[in-house]
């Protein structure tokens, strides 16, 4: 004789067997909107990039006459080679100069701020000054620009890659700072007792404990500036002016005549000096989105 015990006393795991599986039902359900959606906005984004490769390997006299979707039956590399020759290294040199040097010290700067903001936040002081940093965020490259040319112009350092250096770290420290002091107050204060109690200073703990737990905050906030002050145009637009301190996307001009633009030259120097950024990205971009969404989410 077989009894059926009540559903209160039956074992949670014949419960769970005789539960109808609604998760796997709701899950198999494919979303059509979202993938619909997902394809136009893949289109939106391949679509300029195609345009742009393809173009790049036109012959200026053949571009007006072709249809710019369609590839060049004959695809040429002078475009590219007129780009090169066209002092693309010192350009390439400039933009390379200018990044590593603005991201480097804004980095380690933010990190050493974002440790005593975090280990410090009893202190007023250091209150003050995160409050500080979180003001900097508000504040737009825009609404700065003259005020920074005219403290460049007292310091001398107009049409100079110091000129670009020293505002880039500003602009790129109160960011740093949000991101990595959320990962910083996320390290147990037991390790930190215990490098204390080994006798171990503010300063090794930052170096020898900190550090290594936030690296990928710290790469978060390299790639991210890196990718910022590569692609920067306005500060180089408006605190350079001779050809020997322009960047690559500043460099772009030099391709566009008074009655004219050479467009598969422009776009085959778009291709080259998107190049670096794409490497960057696609050995760091893990760290950068997580990085990010660890930042903001709190």
């Amino acid at each position: 004789m077989t009894t059926t015990l009540p559903e209160a006393r039956r074992p949670p795991e014949a419960a769970d067997r005789d539960r109808p599986h609604r998760s796997s039902r709701v899950t198999g359900r494919r979303n059509w909107a979202g993938g619909l959606a997902g394809w136009l906005w893949l289109v939106v984004v391949a679509v300029p990039l195609y345009w742009t490769l393809i173009t790049s390997l036109k012959a200026q006299s053949r571009y007006y006459a072709e249809n710019p979707l369609v590839p060049p039956a004959d695809p040429t590399l002078d475009n590219y080679r007129l780009v090169i020759e066209s002092d693309f290294l010192r350009y390439f040199a400039n933009s390379v100069v200018v990044t590593v040097g603005a991201v480097v010290p804004a980095v380690v700067l933010s990190f050493m701020a974002a440790y005593a903001i975090v280990r410090g936040r009893r202190m007023r002081v250091l209150r003050a000054m995160n409050g500080l940093f979180l003001m900097g965020l508000a504040i737009p490259l825009q609404a700065t620009v003259i005020p920074v040319y005219l403290i460049i112009i007292k310091l001398q350092l107009y049409d100079s890659l110091l000129a670009l250096i020293l505002p880039s770290v500003a602009f790129a420290v109160p960011l740093s700072v949000l991101v990595l002091a959320n990962f910083v107050r996320d390290v147990p204060n037991e390790l930190f007792d215990s490098m204390r109690v080994d006798g171990a200073g503010e300063w090794a703990t930052m170096w020898r404990l900190a550090a290594p737990l936030t690296r990928p905050a710290i790469l978060t906030v390299t790639i991210f500036n890196a990718l910022t002050l590569w692609n920067g145009f306005l500060l180089p637009l408006v605190l350079t002016q001779s050809p020997q301190r322009r960047t690559l996307p500043l460099a772009l001009w030099t391709f566009q005549g008074q009655y004219g633009v050479n467009v598969p030259a422009v776009l085959a120097a778009v291709v080259l000096t998107t190049l670096p950024v794409l490497i960057l990205y696609a050995f760091g971009r893990r760290q950068l989105l997580s990085g990010l969404t660890a930042g903001f989410s709190r």
